[in-house]
């Protein structure tokens, strides 16, 4: 072991997969107890240079060397001997398992080497956890665990398996201010015992409090490594981007007070727990909902979409009444919900960019028995040059795309229909800075055709900067309305925690 090389060195990564040069000669490394940042837009590499940090792909090209030591990491078995912990965006826990269970998994102590020593296996998370300072329930399954209660178990289950460099990919993208303070504070803790941490993430206003170094990957390549002091944002997202973005929100048009209601909700209630809710959105004006994590949002949208039935209260789409009696209703009449899960809801990830597009319509893609398959390639070539789909062609498949070409995607697969009430649930989790912008244009033109966009988003800046209109939800009922120039931070939060009323 070498005391002056960095705890982590790798050099000339290539990774190609088919059509796409991923990483490009890419150079990385971390030192000791160091905190280094690596951003850039989707697509640009990081994920992929993770994944070959982690065992979980192999690289073309390069070479990795840990404590100035060359190594060759064929697997996360390798990897995790080195020392070396992932924690991905999309935990990697055992649904029906519990905390100890799921720290121990594959390292379980065990009683005359058949039975798990379960006094011996709490003993030993026990004792971890107390190091850290963190409190997990041992009674119930991990799918029953708060977020960052996962997350906390996921960080765990690394330095059990005594992680020196711990890799976290968006690990606030889920977490209350409250619980991401918590993680900081916990990621100081480590730091302090020598711990080295990647830490990836999309919140750009969060890196500087947490990183020493940044480095910015752009189409591949590492175009710059500073320490976090040198490195303004602004400057941050020209590297990112290759370019200056002049504003981060867009200037949102005037809504005119003569504008149709496109959406009225009246009393609307559902088993999922929204209680009595009432709003309007006019044509080309976007509703922001704002709240806690829980507080019901999601609820609110879905059971608008259909996706939950409501139980009471009524639903007006263009002046015409819409009885929810599934998503089919809604989407029949104008009313679309953007997921925030969409790898989960929005997209089916084995499917080619052309048959997610028009998975929704095939009624008017089908002849007879057989799918016009020159229709629809027809008009999924339309849509990614009106949307600026980054994609080879159509017959790409969904999973092989970045976050942000996922959502213009599902976009997609809506705009070709007749929508014009737009349900947007988190538009720009885990999307880059540039993508982001592109989505917010993206809303504009739909406000232009006469549209009108639901917006629930937990960061709040989004929500101020891209709502004529902010609703407060807490505990499912809309607890304050706020116009453009009322709503503030403070009034917010102050709502939403219970503070105001």
């Amino acid at each position: 072991m070498s005391e002056t090389a960095p705890l982590l060195r790798m050099e000339g990564i290539v990774k190609t997969f088919p059509g796409v040069r991923a990483l490009d000669g890419v150079s990385f490394e971390v030192e000791r107890g160091e905190v280094h940042a690596l951003v850039g837009e989707n697509g640009a590499g990081k994920s992929t240079l993770m994944k070959i940090l982690a065992g979980a792909e192999r690289a073309d090209a390069g070479t990795i060397a840990v404590d100035g030591r060359p190594v060759t990491i064929d697997g996360p078995r390798a990897a995790e001997s080195l020392g070396i912990g992932m924690i991905y965006q999309e935990f990697n826990l055992v649904p029906e398992l519990g905390v100890v269970e799921n720290i121990l998994l594959g390292h379980e102590p065990t009683a005359r080497r058949i039975f798990l020593d379960r006094t011996a296996a709490e003993k030993s998370v026990t004792a971890a956890l107390t190091e850290l300072g963190i409190a997990l329930p041992f009674d119930r399954p991990s799918r029953r665990l708060s977020v960052a209660q996962q997350q906390m178990t996921e960080i765990s289950k690394a330095l059990v398996r005594k992680a020196r460099l711990i890799v976290m990919d968006e690990p606030t993208a889920a977490l209350t201010e409250r619980e991401v303070e918590a993680l900081f504070t916990l990621i100081g803790k480590l730091k302090a015992q020598g711990v080295a941490f990647v830490y990836i993430s999309h919140r750009l206003e969060e890196v500087p409090r947490v990183s020493d170094r940044i480095t910015v990957l752009r189409d591949g390549r590492a175009v710059a490594t500073q320490p976090t002091a040198a490195m303004t944002p602004d400057e941050m997202i020209r590297l990112m981007v290759g370019r200056a973005l002049d504003t981060h929100f867009p200037e949102l048009p005037r809504v005119p007070p003569e504008a149709p209601v496109m959406l009225r909700v009246a009393g609307l209630s559902a088993l999922t727990g929204p209680n009595g809710i009432d709003f309007a959105v006019r044509a080309g004006e976007i509703v922001g909902l704002a709240g806690l994590v829980g507080a019901g949002r999601t609820e609110i949208v879905r059971a608008i979409a259909g996706a939950d039935i409501p139980s009471a209260g009524e639903i007006d789409v263009a002046a015409k009444r819409l009885v929810v009696r599934g998503p089919h209703s809604a989407i029949e009449a104008g009313v679309v919900l953007m997921t925030e899960d969409r790898k989960g809801q929005g997209l089916v990830l084995g499917m080619t960019v052309r048959e997610n597009v028009t998975l929704a319509h095939l009624d008017a893609y089908t002849r007879g028995f057989l799918v016009d398959r020159r229709a629809e390639t027809e008009v999924t070539a339309r849509e990614i040059a009106e949307l600026s789909i980054r994609t080879p062609s159509p017959e790409q498949i969904a999973r092989n795309l970045s976050g942000g070409t996922q959502q213009k995607v599902v976009l997609a697969k809506w705009l070709i229909g007749k929508a014009n009430v737009f349900l947007f649930d988190e538009p720009t989790r885990g999307i880059d800075i540039g993508a982001k912008a592109e989505i917010y244009g993206l809303m504009l033109e739909l406000l232009k055709r006469g549209a009108a966009i639901v917006m629930v988003s937990s960061e709040l800046p989004e929500v101020l900067g891209m709502s004529h209109r902010v609703l407060v939800v807490r505990d499912f009922r809309i607890a304050a309305e706020f116009s453009r120039g009322e709503a503030t931070p403070d009034k917010i939060i102050a709502v939403a925690t219970g503070v105001a009323a």
